[in-house]
């Protein structure tokens, strides 16, 4: 299966000879198109590594929170049927696809990446669903019944989101294994649940046990 032409030559601009593959995920019946780790067993260059730090590729990844609300969507439809839902910071749009999959009436994939969106419509297409897109997550209305977060909060800056997503969602489900002293009076824990980043990021496994948090207003 070829990867779209435009994703990969985004890919290719930044790691020359990274691909893109179509992966399937396990514990789900999605796939994502990630990067071939088969492909980048090597050191990096100086001039790599400082254009995946300034422009991280993050779209080609299925990050683990990512991967751990795909999967509990899949086994709990509802909480997405019938809803109307906007997966904010929607790098390859995994937990939007997984909502679309699971009956949601719209699903939005916000990212103020480009690249990013990008990301999303192809994967979109390679799991046979219709997402809709958003750069600004407060341009939008608020008219949504669940907003979905997953690996969000790697930067604690970005904590202060939680105070705005039940602005524009009646609720939230938010995915984080970065947070250790998460606390927020309008959030609580559902649970945890063990998944990896795709590729493998050989990452510590305290990053593996991925929290479930839901507020409601």
């Amino acid at each position: 299966m070829t990867p779209p032409s435009a994703l990969q030559r985004t890919l290719s601009e930044l790691l020359g000879d990274a691909k893109l593959v179509a992966e399937p995920l396990p514990g789900t019946d999605l796939k994502l198109w990630l990067i071939d780790a088969a492909n980048m067993d090597r050191a990096f260059s100086p001039e790599e590594t400082r254009r995946i730090l300034d422009e991280p590729p993050y779209w080609s990844f299925c990050w683990a929170s990512g991967l751990a609300l795909a999967r509990f969507l899949a086994e709990h439809p509802q909480w997405v049927e019938g809803k109307r839902v906007l997966d904010f910071g929607a790098g390859s749009g995994v937990a939007g696809i997984a909502a679309s999959k699971a009956g949601a009436l719209e699903v939005v994939a916000c990212d103020i990446d480009p690249a990013a969106l990008a990301s999303c419509a192809a994967n979109a297409q390679l799991n046979d669903v219709t997402l809709g897109y958003s750069t600004d997550f407060f341009a939008e209305q608020d008219r949504f019944d669940l907003i979905l977060v997953a690996d969000v909060l790697y930067d604690r800056a970005n904590l202060p989101l939680l105070d705005h997503f039940l602005t524009r969602g009646k609720e939230a489900l938010v995915a984080d294994s970065r947070v250790r002293d998460f606390q927020h009076p309008a959030y609580r824990r559902l649970g945890i649940f063990e998944a990896l980043t795709l590729p493998d990021l050989a990452e510590p496994w305290e990053f593996r046990n991925v929290s479930l948090y839901h507020a409601k207003r």
